[in-house]
């Protein structure tokens, strides 16, 4: 949510220069994993977004919160926990989303009837394609309600099963949807490529048949029967109340003060005068991972860093973003990339890598 507000006020700068530089209303707004859930709900909660475009956003993204305990993927508690992914109210949910009154095909919904292009890797079950499957199927249902099944696409048919990968498949329909909802010069050509290693079954999940909704004339409301007033009754008096006498209180007597406690001194790592710490949260699955790093600057600011992770054995990475690899297993080295070197004393960048094998237990070191 802090993130769509955020894409909020950028447009509402756009809109504020008067289409001399931009248009307000070609704005598309995209991003994978992490960021794919920050862009299917800025898509949502902003009307202004023409083209919406999630990348293997995962659980708290696209997929719905009732498939993910049978599909392996992360676990709602698990993406509870690991961010606020979810906000406090869900934290109630985590163990039984079925009594949950809401599910993610109403997110896309609420982007309805604008663009929207869900882009999605079936390789990796962690991620939960079978059941964002599930959500694009429900969702396009609310698109076809609106008269609009044609400007919602799902495509998982995809070869190249690394996270946040540039898929060629995606070129095609990606252009097709800028165009149409970014360029105005483009037809809708909504598709569902589902890959068959995670296809989820719509029918499985619903009761109900889609409605074909309208704008025509409300139906006739049938007359408001006429009600008899009810006779007025006349109040009985309330009786007076002789006052309670008012009671002198006691006075309170004086505290001495407590004298204060010098805090004991936290233990934990520390960072040197112009270092730089690195934190780590992985996502484990059966035969592969992904892991966070995120960096943090010390008392001065960063113009450039460079992490090591140390590997568990049999772990290798196989793909990297936002940073720029050297070597694949043992002890691994990240250097920034051009865009994320320059941090702010006390602020924060990340970056990530997928890895195989079990990453449990991996360390990084910045400097």
């Amino acid at each position: 949510m802090a993130w769509a507000w955020g894409v909020s006020r950028i447009i509402d700068v756009i809109e504020a220069s008067g289409g001399s530089i931009l248009r307000a209303d070609a704005t598309g707004v995209t991003g994978c994993s992490r960021f794919g859930k920050g862009a299917i709900v800025a898509g949502a909660f902003d009307q202004r977004i023409a083209l919406t475009m999630p990348i293997e956003s995962g659980t708290a993204g696209v997929p719905i919160f009732r498939g993910i305990p049978g599909e392996g993927a992360q676990s709602l508690s698990s993406a509870y926990g690991e961010q606020p992914w979810f906000g406090d109210a869900f934290g109630s949910s985590t163990g039984n989303p079925n009594n949950l009154p809401v599910d993610t095909h109403q997110l896309l919904g609420l982007v309805a009837p604008r663009g929207l292009f869900i882009m999605d890797n079936p390789h990796i079950a962690n991620l939960g394609p079978r059941s964002a499957s599930v959500a694009a199927l429900g969702g396009a249902e609310i698109y076809k309600a609106l008269g609009a099944g044609s400007n919602i696409t799902y495509w998982s048919d995809v070869a190249d099963g690394s996270h946040c990968a540039n898929r060629p498949e995606w070129r095609t329909p990606l252009q097709q949807n800028i165009q149409t909802f970014l360029l105005g010069t483009g037809t809708p050509n909504g598709q569902m490529r589902i890959s068959s290693r995670a296809a989820g079954n719509l029918s499985q999940w619903i009761d109900w048949t889609t409605p074909t909704l309208t704008d025509g004339p409300r139906p006739t409301q049938t007359p408001t029967p006429t009600v008899t007033p009810t006779p007025t009754v006349t109040p009985t008096p309330t009786p007076s109340v002789t006052p309670t006498p008012s009671v002198t209180p006691t006075p309170t007597p004086s505290v001495t003060p407590t004298p204060s406690v010098t805090p004991t001194p936290t233990t934990g790592p520390t960072t040197a005068p112009g270092g730089c710490s690195a934190v780590v949260s992985l996502n484990q699955w059966n035969g592969g991972f992904v892991a966070t790093v995120r960096i943090t600057a010390g008392s001065s600011a960063l113009n450039g860093w460079t992490t090591t992770v140390a590997l568990p054995a049999g772990a290798g990475v196989s793909n990297s973003w936002s940073s720029v690899g050297s070597g694949s297993s043992g002890t691994v080295r990240f250097t920034n990339a051009p865009w994320n070197g320059s941090v702010g004393a006390g602020q924060s960048t990340e970056f990530g890598f997928q890895g195989t094998g079990n990453g449990q237990g991996l360390t990084a070191t910045c400097a």
